[in-house]
């Protein structure tokens, strides 16, 4: 059960967080967009990550010593302005937390992380046109709505 007057401890996740990390990436594809993510390719490509950090890092929460959230941290570089885009991905706090300032923790961590490496332009995230409720948490910590729209195409190999 969430305690709203604890306050969430933010940190660089390690390999030991894997399988919590691996299940919050199983748990926010299928909340947000009914997606089934196959249990041994998310495994492996959480573990990617932290084989090689230039792939990103992840970030974890937690109450009382227990993981309740997280995030994964990726850069883009930016010729335009000659730094970095930090781009916030994989978000997932645990049901039982939310609307206990876990995301706004992870969400600061991020922020003051940047500041203080001082060759980050900005900080982005994509969300699910439908997320409504994301997206709102997203504008209270003071996120714009970028005038970009994403496209894609699935290649496999």
């Amino acid at each position: 059960m969430s305690n709203s007057y604890e306050i969430p401890v933010v940190r660089l996740a390690s390999k030991d967080d894997l399988f919590h990390i691996v299940n919050f990436n199983i748990s926010m594809a299928l909340e947000t967009e009914n997606i089934t993510l196959n249990q041994n390719e998310i495994t492996q490509g959480v573990q990617a990550v932290f084989d090689n950090p230039h792939l990103g890092r992840y970030c974890v929460a937690t109450i009382s010593n227990k993981i309740v959230g997280g995030l994964l941290l990726t850069t883009e570089w930016s010729d335009w302005h000659n730094k970095y885009y930090w781009w916030i991905q994989s978000v997932y706090v645990s049901p039982e937390y939310r609307r206990n300032g876990v995301y706004k923790s992870l969400y600061e961590f991020v922020c003051n992380s940047a500041k203080e490496h001082r060759d980050v332009y900005a900080i982005r995230l994509y969300v699910d046109v439908n997320n409504k409720i994301a997206q709102q948490v997203y504008k209270n910590l003071g996120m714009n709505k970028s005038n970009y729209d994403m496209f894609e195409e699935v290649v496999i190999i």
